[in-house]
């Protein structure tokens, strides 16, 4: 029974002990992320982002630079609210985010 208890403590601090990135959820890697917040706003995967950062300004070219992965056929980077979102040039739906400290490491 000791045994049982502390396995199960043990799960429950490890828990709580994973990466988080700053989001309501961690993802499979450790800056992958399924959603973020800009201001007040939440973005999630799947969401359309407003227009503003499908702009120039806010394309990210050089992401090789910033250690994201290369964006998919017919979808390119942008920053929003401290995080990288790739989003569809199309639509621009989130298909995949990814933490801002990618960068610094």
């Amino acid at each position: 029974m000791r045994h049982l208890k502390l396995v199960i403590l043990s799960a429950f601090v490890f828990s709580f002990a994973l990466p988080m990135t700053g989001t309501a959820f961690a993802a499979t890697n450790s800056h992958e992320i399924k959603s973020f917040y800009d201001a007040s706003k939440l973005y999630t995967l799947g969401s359309i982002v407003p227009d503003l950062y499908r702009t120039k300004p806010y394309e990210i070219d050089e992401w090789q630079k910033r250690n994201l992965p290369a964006p998919e056929a017919g979808s390119h980077w942008t920053y929003i609210g401290g995080s990288y979102a790739l989003i569809t040039n199309a639509e621009g739906k989130i298909i995949k985010a990814e933490s801002g400290d990618i960068f610094f490491e």
